[in-house]
């Protein structure tokens, strides 16, 4: 149906007269007419009939209006939904359970009249190609891989660099530990069947262990997260990593262990990755409150891969 023969058989509706709804319309009267004949042929009906004093609807007409009215709505809010500043803020945020998450939660918190639309992406190539189309505006990752530079219209800044923990079930030898340094953990079992290689993360741990002599162990199938925490908490000997924002869900009799690791901390590198000539005000807005000074930057101390 044509939108614009809708908008005119509305505003001549409300106008009583083809000449002033041409008027309110910056059109001619002949435009007018011809958009609601049209639109009435299309209908099949009449939608006015002609007086002396203007237009008046007829009883299809009468029937129409609302709806008509209703199409208009709906043709707004369609506009709307895609306009830059109008709709959602598009944010990839890895997994809902990691620390970009609570980032965009806190960011929610400041700016609730800000809306947001949050995704979860599966690695970076993913994220920048997402961000390159439009798909999104915005997310958080570690760039740049090795050998990985991102394209030229597609910005990045660093965010906050969050420290990664040794996790135990009761039963591990460091269950007790109140932190350990990354050398202490050479020789034993850390298991990440999550790692996923060609991803950013894959590329941090990699770097993590060839640093401190570690052996990370991949193998198995990921059958998630919770069945990870069942191995670790009836497991003497394993142990893995995760970010010390990392949301568990573990069941309280599990009593797994969250260590710090120091001297040095190694942290991961979230950085806030969107397309330069992206005009969403709202990113704008993210991006200031990342400069608010809440969230943590690598300090003295702590350690990333020299591609971070």
């Amino acid at each position: 149906m044509d939108l614009e023969a809708v908008r005119t058989f509305v505003a001549a509706a409300d106008a009583g007269r083809f000449q002033d709804a041409a008027t309110d319309l910056s059109v001619t009267q002949q435009a007018v007419s011809k958009r609601i004949a049209g639109l009435e042929k299309s209908l099949g009906v009449r939608l006015f009939t002609r007086t002396a004093r203007g237009a008046k609807l007829t009883v299809d007409g009468q029937a129409f209006l609302p709806h008509a009215r209703d199409l208009l709505r709906a043709a707004a809010r369609a506009a709307a939904s895609v306009r830059p500043g109008r709709r959602a803020l598009r944010v990839d945020v890895i997994g809902r359970r990691l620390a970009p998450a609570d980032v965009v939660r806190d960011f929610h918190r400041a700016h609730p009249g800000i809306g947001l639309d949050v995704v979860t992406l599966f690695d970076a190539d993913a994220a920048v190609a997402a961000v390159r189309s439009g798909d999104i505006d915005a997310s958080f990752r570690a760039v740049t891989m090795p050998g990985r530079q991102l394209p030229d219209d597609v910005a990045a800044v660093r965010a906050f660099d969050e420290p990664v923990q040794l996790l135990t079930g009761p039963a591990h030898p460091l269950a007790d530990a109140g932190a350990v340094t990354p050398e202490r953990l050479a020789g034993r079992r850390i298991w990440m069947p999550g790692i996923v290689p060609g991803t950013e993360w894959a590329a941090y741990y990699d770097d993590l262990a060839a640093a401190f002599g570690l052996t990370i162990e991949v193998t198995g199938p990921d059958f998630g997260t919770e069945p990870l925490l069942d191995t670790l908490a009836g497991s003497d000997s394993l142990a893995t990593f995760v970010g010390e924002q990392t949301r568990l869900s573990a069941p309280a009799g599990h009593g797994l262990r969250r260590i710090a690791v120091r001297d040095p901390a190694p942290v991961y590198p979230h950085s806030l990755v969107w397309h330069r000539d992206n005009p969403h005000p709202a990113l704008a807005a993210l991006r200031e409150h990342l400069r608010c000074g809440r969230f943590a930057h690598s300090a003295p101390g702590t350690w990333t891969p020299a591609w971070a």
